[in-house]
């Protein structure tokens, strides 16, 4: 996928597709958490589309729940909702980065005749 050290770094608009394919597939799994968590807070929380929308996209943001869960299905839900929003988060970033990284280190251990 990725270039190795013995050859050059890839032109700056190789970089630049190769940066948006990954966005692309991070924004992928985004929406994937968070159609996850808005099935979880309708069928599960009882909350309707849009109020489940809400407490999906804040809980995925790191922002908390909005409504109060009343049942204990719901918060159980919403706290593996959570847990796994952490880890979603955690894909997005390494995801994100790692082309940058990569140009980054690939720059770092270029000889210098290159």
């Amino acid at each position: 996928m990725f270039e190795p050290k013995s050859q050059k770094v890839v032109p700056f608009s190789v970089f630049l597709v190769r940066l948006a394919r990954f966005a692309g597939i991070a924004i992928l799994l985004i929406l994937a958490a968070l159609l996850i968590g808005i099935a979880g807070y309708h069928w599960i929380a009882g909350l309707g589309w849009v109020d489940a929308l809400i407490n999906a996209s804040m809980i995925l943001g790191g922002m908390g729940p909005v409504d109060r869960l009343t049942t204990s299905g719901a918060k159980v839900f919403a706290s593996a909702y959570a847990l796994f929003s952490g880890l979603v988060f955690i894909a997005v970033m390494g995801i994100v980065f790692t082309p940058v990284v990569h140009r980054m280190l690939h720059r770092f251990h270029m000889d210098e005749k290159d």
